[in-house]
């Protein structure tokens, strides 16, 4: 179970490639990577910086995948988080899941980018033409979670 957080970027056939590497059961992979967009809430977004706390942040996704594990009979996962400054059409985050059958690398993978966009000690800021905000949790996320059977205490905005 791979976890990584690093400023550093990614190359998703080269970390498929080692994820699968050995492993002669995985009949499926399902991936999301998440990229910087160029506008949010409305107003153009410049530069997006990514803060987090080192141990308590890798203890999290460590978490979250263990969850996963415990739903579905999944091989191995692999989540890659970026932090520090970044500009539009980056990557951010890579979820990978191998599993038997594609069914379970689905559900998994949605599971875990569903937990860690509510559960993951991240914090956004971005930089727009009105100055640098911080990016507020989404009620949208929290249902996303909702239906895994999981309640989340955010209150951000509904979009």
């Amino acid at each position: 179970m791979p976890i990584r957080v690093q400023t550093e970027d990614f190359d998703l056939s080269t970390e498929i490639a080692k994820l699968r590497a050995g492993q002669p059961q995985v009949g499926a992979v399902a991936t999301f990577i998440g990229t910087v967009r160029d506008i949010n809430d409305g107003a153009g977004v410049s530069e997006m910086e990514l803060e987090h706390y080192p141990g308590m942040t890798e203890k999290a996704l460590e978490d979250i995948v263990a969850q996963a594990r415990s739903r579905w009979n999944i091989i191995d996962a692999l989540v890659i988080h970026r932090v520090g400054p970044l500009k539009p059409l980056d990557q951010i985050v890579l979820v990978a899941v191998t599993s038997r059958h594609r069914g379970e690398s689905f559900a998994a993978c949605e599971f875990i980018m569903d937990f860690l966009k509510t559960q993951a000690p991240f914090w956004k800021k971005e930089q727009t033409p009105n100055g640098a905000r911080w990016v507020d949790a989404r009620v949208t996320d929290d249902k996303a979670l909702a239906k895994w059977g999981v309640a989340s205490d955010n209150a951000g905005p509904a979009a």
